[in-house]
C-alpha cells in the first residue's frame, strides 16, 4: 500500500542521502523546514528526486567536458616532455622521502631542542628573542613555541607524548590480589560502626560528633583471606571523598540504616556506584533497634533500580547490627563470594603503581601520604612521580591505626603510608615508580607546566551543543542528565516530559533527580557520567558554580518547563542554536529607593564588586530570592551620564519595568556573551 506521507528517515534511506541532506533540499526548494523525525508528502519527494537527477545531469556534464579537455591537452604536449618529467623525479623524490622527522616532547629544555635540532642552544636563545621571548638554556618551552622555532629552522617535527619507562606487562603474569572494598552511605548510618566491629577498633568514637571527616582504610583477615576497607564520610559535603574512594574499589558497600531507610546521600551513593560501574552489596544497618524495618528498605531500593536477591534480583543484600554482631560473618563471606566470582587479579612483578588515598603533614615525619597500590611492588628506595609532585620512598609503613610498623614493600590492594615526597599530593593522584630521581624530576615539572597550560584551554568538557555533535556523528547514543527542580511536582513532570522525549537512536537517561538547589555533588556527578546539569525553577550555588567552571560541565538553568524540552528535543534532532550566555560583570546593594515622576523607581546603590554597566542586564534579589529581571536604562554619578560604574563608587540605577524595590536588595549585572 503507498501512504500518504513517509517520514524524513525513509525518504533518507531511499535516496542514498542523510537525513540532514533531504531536509537541507525541502529548504532549498522552498518546502517548510522541518526536524528529522517529521514527514514528507509525496509531492515534496517527487520535487526532492528531481532536483537530485537536475544536479547528477549538471554534475555528470561538467565531468565529461573535464575529460574531454584532458585527452585533448596531452596530443600536443607528450611527445618530448614526459621522457624528461618520468626520470628527473626518480632522483629527486627519494632525498625528499629521506628527510627524518624530529621527535619533540611538550616542555623540553633549550638544550635539549638545541640538541634534537643540531644546532647550538645560543642559536636556539636568538630565535625566541626575535619572537619576544627572553629564554635561558634552562627553560622549558611550551609546544606552541617549540612548533615555531621548528618552523623558524625548516625542521620537521612530530610530537610524541612522554611515557614513563616501564617493564612491559605482556609476559608478567597475574595473581590473586585481595579486594578493595568501599562502604558508603548516607551520614549516620552506622558505616565506620560497622567496620569498627569487623576490625576490633574504636574509630568511630574519635570522630567529632562520631562522624567521619576522611577516608580511612583497613586491612581485615578472614578465613585465611585479606579484605581491604576504604571508609569513606557519608556527608554531603564530603561527595567528592566518597567519588574517589570509589574510583579504586572492586565492591561496594551501601550501608542503609533499617530504622531510616533510604535517604538524599544513599541515592548520591547509588548514582556514584553506578557511573563507576563497580558491583553493590547491601548491607542494612542496626536491625536490632525496636524500630527497624529491614522489608521497608528492601522496597525503597527498588525505587533505584537497586533488586535485591530475595525480591528476584542480582544484588546481595545482608542484615546486620554492628552493636550485637549479627550478621557480620554473612557479610563478610558475601565479600568472598564476589571477590571469588570477579577473581580480582594484578600484576606482581613489575614496576609499582598506586593511588594516593589521603595525605598529612606529620610534625616529627613530615609529609605522609597513604597509597593503595594497584600493581607491582613499591619498595624502600624507590624513586617515584605523583602527579605535580616527586620523591624517594625513604620508609614504608603498615595502615595500623596510631602505629608505625615498618614494613619492606607494599603489594597489589595493599595500603601503605610512603614518607618522602617533595610536596604534598593531591588525593586520587597515581604514584610510579621510575627509573631514577632525574627522570621523576623531569616528569614533575613537565606535568606542573601542562597543567598551569591547560588553564588557560577554555575548551567545554561537555556541553548540550557538544552532545549535538556527537549525535550527528553518531558517537553516542545517550544523553545524560542530572536534573534538579524547586518541587517534587515540578520535578516528576519535567523527568516524565524528558523521559518521553527519547527516540531509537538517541535515549534520554536522568541519572539523578532531586528537589532544592544545584549543589557540588551534582556537578561532581555529571563529571563522573559525562552529563549535563539541568535546573527548572533553581540556580547553582556558589561552590558548584566554581567546581563547574573547574571541570568544564555545563549547568542549564530554566524557569518554563517548555524551554527545556524544546532545547533537549533540538539537541537530540540537530537542531540546537548557539546559546547565549549570561556573564556576570558586577554586584550592587540599593542603598536608597527614589520615585522621580515620568522615570519611575531609581535605585541608589554602591557597587560592590566588578562594575555596573548600561544597557546591561540586572538581576534583583531580595534575601537570595530573584524577584526581577529587566535592563539597565539610565547609569549616573551624580548628575552625569555615565556607561559604568566600577566597584567602591555610588551610583544611581534605573532599571526598566521594575515596580517593587527596596533597601538592601541585591543587584546583579550581566552581559550577554
Amino acid at each position: 500500500m503507498k501512504t500518504d506521507r513517509l517520514k524524513v528517515n525513509e525518504v533518507a534511506k531511499r535516496l542514498n542521502l542523510s537525513p540532514k541532506a533531504v531536509v537541507n533540499l525541502l529548504k532549498e526548494l522552498g518546502f517548510k523546514e522541518r526536524g528529522y523525525t517529521s514527514f514528507v508528502t509525496w509531492e515534496e519527494y517527487e520535487a526532492i528526486k528531481k532536483k537530485i537527477k537536475e544536479e547528477e545531469k549538471l554534475y555528470s556534464s561538467k565531468i565529461e567536458k573535464e575529460e574531454i579537455k584532458k585527452e585533448e591537452k596531452p596530443i600536443t604536449i607528450k611527445p618530448q616532455k614526459t621522457i624528461t618529467k618520468i626520470r628527473k623525479p626518480e632522483k629527486k623524490e627519494p632525498k625528499e622521502i629521506e628527510k627524518p622527522k624530529i621527535e619533540v616532547t611538550p616542555f623540553m629544555t633549550v638544550s635539549e631542542l638545541a640538541v634534537a635540532f643540531d644546532v647550538l642552544p645560543a642559536d636556539i636563545i636568538k630565535a625566541c628573542l626575535k619572537m619576544g621571548l627572553i629564554a635561558t638554556i634552562n627553560q622549558r618551552l611550551d609546544l606552541d613555541t617549540i612548533y615555531l622555532l621548528a618552523d623558524e629552522f625548516k625542521k620537521e617535527i612530530v610530537v610524541k607524548e612522554e611515557i614513563i619507562s616501564e617493564k612491559k606487562l605482556e609476559n608478567v603474569p597475574l595473581l590473586p590480589r585481595p579486594p578493595v572494598v568501599t562502604v558508603i552511605g548516607h551520614v549516620d548510618h552506622g558505616k565506620t560502626t560497622l567496620l569498627d566491629y569487623i576490625r576490633k577498633t574504636k574509630i568511630a568514637e574519635k570522630e567529632v560528633g562520631r562522624i567521619t571527616q576522611h577516608v580511612g582504610v583497613s586491612v581485615v583477615n578472614y578465613k585465611n583471606e585479606k579484605i581491604i576497607f576504604l571508609d569513606t564520610p557519608g556527608h554531603e559535603a564530603f561527595t567528592a571523598m566518597r567519588a574517589r574512594g570509589i574510583q579504586v574499589t572492586d565492591i561496594a558497600i551501601l550501608v542503609v540504616a533499617a530504622n531510616e531507610g533510604v535517604k538524599p546521600q544513599t541515592e548520591e551513593a547509588i548514582n556514584h556506584t553506578r557511573a563507576a560501574g563497580v558491583p553493590i552489596i547491601v548491607a542494612i544497618t542496626k536491625v536490632d533497634l525496636p524500630d527497624a524495618n529491614p522489608e521497608r528498605v528492601k522496597a525503597q531500593l527498588a525505587n533505584y533500580g537497586i533488586r535485591i536477591e530475595s525480591y528476584g534480583g542480582d544484588v546481595l543484600c545482608v542484615e546486620t547490627s554492628a552493636y550485637t554482631g549479627y550478621g557480620i560473618d554473612d557479610l563478610l563471606d558475601a565479600i568472598l563470594l564476589l571477590s571469588h566470582t570477579y577473581n580480582f587479579k594484578a600484576p606482581y612483578d613489575c614496576p609499582g603503581k598506586g593511588v594516593v588515598i589521603d595525605s598529612r603533614v606529620d610534625k616529627g615525619r613530615g609529609i605522609i601520604a597513604t597509597v593503595l597500590v594497584n600493581e607491582g611492588k613499591i619498595e624502600r628506595g624507590n624513586f617515584f612521580v605523583c602527579g605535580e609532585t616527586y620523591g624517594k620512598v625513604r620508609e614504608i609503613f603498615d595502615v595500623l591505626p596510631d602505629k608505625f610498623k615498618k614494613i619492606d614493600f607494599g603489594n597489589p590492594s595493599n595500603p601503605c603510608q610512603i614518607i618522602g615526597f617533595s610536596d604534598i599530593p593531591e588525593p586520587g593522584e597515581r604514584l610510579i615508580v621510575v627509573e631514577n630521581e632525574r627522570l621523576a624530576r623531569e616528569l614533575a615539572q613537565k606535568r606542573k607546566l601542562q597543567k598551569q597550560s591547560e588553564k588557560f584551554k577554555l575548551q567545554k568538557k561537555l556541553t548540550l551543543q557538544l552532545i549535538q555533535e556527537k549525535i550527528q556523528k553518531g558517537e553516542t547514543k545517550e544523553l545524560k542528565i542530572v536534573l534538579k527542580a524547586d518541587v517534587m511536582g515540578s520535578l516528576e513532570a519535567i523527568k516524565h516530559a524528558l523521559e518521553e522525549l527519547s527516540l531509537e537512536e538517541v535515549k534520554i537517561k536522568i541519572i539523578h533527580a532531586g528537589v532544592g538547589p544545584i549543589t557540588k555533588s551534582d556537578v561532581l556527578l555529571a563529571a563522573a557520567s559525562e552529563a549535563i546539569v539541568v535546573g527548572y525553577h533553581v540556580t547553582p550555588l556558589g561552590d558548584a558554580k566554581e567546581i563547574a567552571e573547574q571541570q568544564q560541565i555545563e549547568i542549564r538553568t530554566y524557569n518554563i518547563i517548555y524551554q527545556a524540552i524544546d532545547d533537549i528535543r533540538a539537541a537530540m534532532l540537530g537542531l540546537l542554536e548557539e546559546e547565549k550566555k549570561e556573564v556576570l560583570v558586577g554586584k550592587a546593594v540599593v542603598r536608597k529607593v527614589f520615585n522621580i515622576k515620568g522615570v519611575g523607581l531609581v535605585a541608589g546603590s554602591y557597587v560592590l564588586e566588578g562594575k555596573i554597566v548600561r544597557d546591561a542586564i540586572v538581576k534583583v534579589f531580595r534575601k537570595d530570592v530573584e524577584i526581577f529581571k529587566g535592563k539597565i536604562t539610565s547609569l549616573k554619578r551624580f548628575k552625569d551620564d555615565v556607561k559604568e560604574v566600577e566597584a567602591g563608587y555610588e551610583c544611581g540605577i534605573g532599571i526598566n519595568g521594575i515596580e517593587n524595590l527596596q533597601e538592601e536588595d541585591l543587584l546583579e549585572c550581566y552581559m550577554e556573551e
